[in-house]
């Protein structure tokens, strides 16, 4: 299936974080969408800079994506992660606070991980990824 030539299945209910009922969330992995917009705007935690990553493919990113969002795909996030404390303009990893997001959440989750051992010790996944946002935080970004 090529993306967004099926029309996705109907959204669930959301509980109150905003995710879809039944999701199980993670708190020490993972960030809510609400949560990662309330960054987006108003700066990362501890007055580190926020910078929120996409790890989905170009493809992906180029039928759904968040403003602001640094796109670089999983499969080639061990070669350019640095590429992340540049685009902060940041000195190293501890000066940013981290969230990654994928389509559901499972690549940003192994993202998070592996950029959690290059130093963004607080990296986290944002849960139910693109799909979770759409469906709690704006519908205008499309589904697929």
């Amino acid at each position: 299936m090529s993306l967004g030539t099926e029309p996705p299945p109907p959204p669930p209910p959301l509980d109150a974080q905003g995710l879809p009922e039944g999701y199980v969330f993670k708190p020490e992995y993972e960030i809510t969408p609400r949560e990662t917009v309330r960054r987006l705007r108003e700066g990362g935690q501890d007055g580190r800079r926020f910078v929120l990553l996409d790890c989905r493919t170009p493809e992906e990113f180029a039928v759904a994506r968040v403003e602001g969002a640094v796109l670089i795909p999983l499969q080639e996030l061990a070669q350019r992660w640095e590429e992340l404390i540049d685009e902060a303009d940041a000195d190293d990893a501890s000066e940013i606070d981290l969230a990654v997001i994928c389509h559901h959440g499972n690549r940003s989750l192994r993202a998070s991980l592996m950029l959690r051992q290059h130093g963004f010790e607080d990296a986290m996944s944002v849960a139910g990824g693109i799909e979770a946002w759409s469906l709690g935080v704006d519908p205008e970004i499309p589904r697929y």
